[in-house]
């Protein structure tokens, strides 16, 4: 059985693991929000970035990429994607349902946000989120950087989303 990883931001870019298969998906009921504090990867507990995360939301979709693990190496994705994303625990992995552009479904392994985390931050206006994400950096480099990639794959697989445009627009002219 084929191995699905859900991805909506560095796993469009970076997936860090052998994909056999890439197709547009949907996941319903959640959506892509800056509303993780990063104080590893974009950030640092003195200083920290924020980064993308699913956020559950009645009515919101979430359109990004089924991408199919592989075979003989979904063992070792799976360690190294639980190694990546659940860091500081403030992802919980799950198994969700995505609907394939084109028809089909397939269940993906999925990392949404635990709204109880101390590193959750729902609901920051987006000029607070390009504020943060102007100035901060940790230990894999600026995350300016993480959403410039995101917005930027996300353009072009064709997957428009005006909030992450907006910051790429805003963060590009609060740098140096």
């Amino acid at each position: 059985m084929t191995m699905w990883v859900f991805g909506y931001g560095s796993l469009l870019w970076d997936p860090g693991f052998p994909v056999a298969r890439r197709a547009v998906a949907t996941l319903e009921g959640w959506h892509r929000s800056f509303c993780m504090r990063s104080i590893h990867h974009r950030g640092t507990s003195e200083s920290p970035g924020l980064v993308l995360a699913l956020d559950q939301l009645p009515g919101a979709a979430c359109r990004g990429l089924a991408l199919a693990v592989a075979r003989g190496h979904e063992e070792q994705t799976l360690a190294a994607l639980r190694e990546r994303e659940l860091i500081s625990s403030a992802y919980l992995e799950r198994r969700l349902e995505v609907r394939l552009e084109g028809g089909g479904q397939v269940t993906a392994l999925t990392y949404v946000i635990d709204p109880a985390h101390v590193q959750y931050c729902g609901g920051l206006a987006l000029e607070e989120q390009a504020q943060i994400i102007a100035r901060a950096r940790g230990g894999r480099g600026p995350n300016s950087e993480y959403l410039f990639n995101t917005a930027r794959h996300l353009a072009e697989i064709g997957l428009a989303d005006p909030d992450l445009e907006w910051l790429a627009r805003r963060v590009r002219a609060l740098l140096p």
